[in-house]
């Protein structure tokens, strides 16, 4: 049994992450100015300004300003572009249209756009593995023969029978955009249920396949949303919300979280109302079973209040219970996460009274915290991640952010070590109690993500898949871990790759990436599409700022809320390390990144525009005042603070990417990100941040913003991943002043 680090739960299932995990490999100053005048008042469609005085060759459409004002607390801010909120409007539509004709004629002069494009698709095109799942004596696991727009689920019986396609999403739609989310067994591999997601939202609808027979029953759910599958007898527990407005779909705030329980062969009618809280509106519901069905647990968190914890319920499922018992009553600041069952007791792990996690056997008859039994005591390095196997608990920590594993006896006992093959990040590891094989994925920077085998008798790894990429050979690059010092004198690591033979000249094209928030790990794993950098020379920098979980929950926290602009802190050292190490320099810095790292992207290069010279704000929650007002952003208070709380208002007002842009100021190259199904981060933040952007601009360096179509939070399939990409990597490429060869 798998589950995730309790810590990161609430955030995990929503997949928020935000970012750093929605946009692999394809891939967030006091003194305001937003109430400044800016220019340009027209219709978009009826001219165009220049970009620059300076620069006649680039014209932007003009956006429209409005005369609306917000007083917060006593300050008041201006939102001139706030009519590009509306998600229906015809003239955004048009805006959208004008703007990406504006971009896209810009990125087909770059020469070499097409030929990079090539390049990424050969990089990319390879037969690419998941590890596999067991049930009895069938192997499930996922194969995507290299540039298929989706991966393909396969089912085989021992480890010598043929590979049988279970369920294909190419065919979902014609033109790929429709995707496979959730895909979960049962636990005894007869059924599966699988969700769609169509044009990149975040929605979902699930459907029943029936595993023997390769074919999709007629159950069929909707309005599915931060759920997920847990199995029980005849049925499964699964999240949904109420129907949103028609045509609110991807602006509405998503309000009153339930969770119903779906017995096979029905309706969704008649599904039975498991959970709801008519009074506490925001909070999200989280069923999961434990592997013998005996128990359903419920994890419900509360981050609109600012809690970043959560609590946490017991079923006794096989008695027939239908109430909810409290393990932890109140939601607070601590997470406790069930790991499994150990009989009528369950493993829990907490950051309770340790900020880098511990895990304690929970008795329900003797439910008091003082009979709570420490099985695994806090150590110095955190607690990523807990599984169960064949009578084993497997556990991984993080030391300095590369992963070390272990296996445990269920009463604490270590009995071994599972090596890695080197620094880097491993996953998976967990299954069912009657396993006597594990399989867990490792990567690094220079590794591509490679499937082992772990048996559980021998205690012993062997390789199981090794991905095979033509012309990718990993003795051609370095990667070395660096440690520098902020500005408060806080340490913090970066990973650097590179071509071997690298010159410290101070010349270098060198991409920077951050995420720094919502105790995301930034871990070390490889992306075939970074090599069409790394062959030109381009020099990776992958910063592990505060706010993430690299070092634990301190470590998280130390990046929110007031504390928020450590973030940006450790992110502008990070920038200064490299040109002081003479590994690049400010007019061959490009800085990126996605979601909470869009933000990140944003913040730093209004505080520090002369240290970059390209910036790609993917996807960012740039409006910090209004974030909470659309979809599930209301559960990102619990990182950032709200705009309704005086002292977090400043903070925010501070630093919002939106409400910092100085007129008349110079600022990079900047290709700004987003899509039209973006359903997580609303695409109206990068809206909004572009036509001020764009305003604001006082240098010669181009500002555009590039948003797809029937895209979300992330790709919707590979296809559109590769454009993408190759138009992000042409225009880093092309404004550091690089000519691929």
């Amino acid at each position: 049994m798998r589950r995730t680090v309790p810590y990161l739960l609430p955030f995990a299932l929503i997949a928020l992450v935000l970012c750093a995990l929605a946009l692999s490999p394809f891939a967030p100053l006091a003194g305001a100015q937003g109430e400044q005048k800016l220019t340009a008042t027209t219709s978009p469609s009826s001219k165009t300004t220049n970009a620059s005085s300076s620069d006649p060759r680039l014209s932007y459409p003009a956006t429209r300003k409005i005369e609306h004002v917000d007083n917060y607390h006593g300050t008041v801010v201006a939102d001139p572009y706030r009519w590009l909120e509306e998600d229906n409007s015809p003239e955004r539509a048009a805006w959208v249209e004008a703007e990406n004709k504006v971009t896209f004629v810009y990125l087909e002069k770059i020469p070499f756009r097409g030929q990079l494009v090539t390049r990424l698709e050969k990089l990319y095109n390879y037969p690419k593995y998941t590890a596999p799942a067991r049930r009895g004596d069938h192997f499930f696991f996922t194969k995507n023969d290299g540039l298929q727009n989706q991966s393909v689920w396969y089912v085989q019986k021992g480890f010598d029978g043929p590979p049988e396609v279970l369920i294909d999403p190419n065919k979902f739609s014609t033109d790929g955009t429709s995707r496979l989310g959730t895909f979960s067994l049962s636990k005894d591999g007869k059924m599966a249920v699988y969700g769609i997601s169509k044009g990149g939202s975040d929605w979902q609808e699930y459907f029943v396949l029936d595993v023997a027979a390769k074919k999709t029953q007629s159950d069929k759910l909707e309005w599915v949303k931060v759920s997920s599958v847990a199995w029980a007898g005849d049925g499964f527990y699964y999240s949904r919300y109420p129907a949103p407005e028609k045509g609110k779909e991807l602006t509405s705030k998503n309000e009153d979280h339930q969770v119903f329980f779906h017995k096979l062969g029905t309706s969704q009618s008649e599904d039975e109302l498991a959970y709801e809280d008519k009074v506490n509106t925001e909070r999200f519901h989280i069923v999961q079973t434990t592997d013998d069905e005996r128990f359903a647990i419920l994890t419900i968190s509360d981050r609109s209040t600012g809690k970043k914890g959560n609590s946490l319920f017991f079923r006794d499922v096989a008695t027939g219970d239908k109430t909810f018992t409290p393990i932890v009553a109140e939601i607070g600041d601590d997470s406790y996460g069930v790991i499994d069952n150990v009989g009528d007791k369950f493993l829990i792990e907490t950051d309770h009274n340790a900020p880098n996690g511990r895990i304690f056997l929970f008795d329900p008859k003797n439910p008091d915290e003082k009979n709570w039994k420490e099985v695994i005591p806090e150590k110095t390095e955190p607690l990523q991640g807990a599984g169960t196997a064949g009578g084993k608990l497997f556990l991984t920590y993080l030391k300095d952010v590369t992963t070390r594993a272990y296996v445990y006896s269920f009463d604490g006992k270590l009995e071994n070590e599972i090596k890695m093959p080197g620094l880097g990040a491993a996953f998976g590891l967990g299954g069912r109690p009657d396993d006597k094989l594990v399989f867990y994925t490792f990567t690094s920077f220079n590794f591509p993500p490679t499937i082992y085998k772990y048996d559980i008798a021998t205690k012993k790894s062997t390789l199981f898949r090794q991905p095979e990429i033509p012309g990718f050979q990993a003795t051609d690059y370095e990667t070395k871990q660096v440690f520098y010092n902020s500005k408060d004198g806080t340490r913090v690591p970066m990973f650097l790759v590179y071509k071997k033979g690298l010159k410290l000249d101070g010349n270098n094209p060198t991409l920077l990436y951050g995420y720094g928030g919502f105790n995301v790990v930034q871990s070390p794993s490889f992306n075939s599409l970074r090599m069409a950098l790394l062959e030109q020379g381009v020099v990776y920098a992958s910063a592990n700022m505060r706010g993430g979980g690299e070092y634990g929950e301190k470590w998280h926290e130390a990046g929110t809320k007031l504390k928020k602009q450590n973030v940006f802190d450790d992110f502008i050292a990070a920038a200064e390390y490299l040109i002081a190490n003479k590994y690049t320099s400010s007019e061959k810095l490009a800085i990126q990144g996605g979601s909470n790292g869009g933000l990140l992207v944003g913040a730093v290069m209004n505080q520090r525009p002369e240290l970059f010279k390209v910036a790609i704000p993917q996807v960012g929650v740039m409006d910090m005042l209004r974030f909470h007002k659309f979809t599930i952003g209301s559960n990102w208070i619990a990182d950032y603070g709200s705009s309704d709380n005086p002292d977090e208002f400043k903070a925010l007002y501070a630093y919002s990417p939106l409400h910092n842009l100085k007129v008349g100021g110079k600022y990079p190259a900047t290709l700004i990100t987003t899509a039209d199904h973006d359903d997580r981060v609303v695409p109206a933040h990068s809206f909004k941040y572009a036509a001020a952007l764009q305003a604001a601009q006082g240098g010669e360096a181009p500002v555009l913003i590039r948003i797809d179509t029937k895209s979300g939070h992330g790709a919707s399939n590979t296809k559109k991943a590769i454009e993408t990409t190759a138009d992000i990597y042409s225009f880093i490429l092309y404004n550091l002043g690089v000519t691929p060869k």
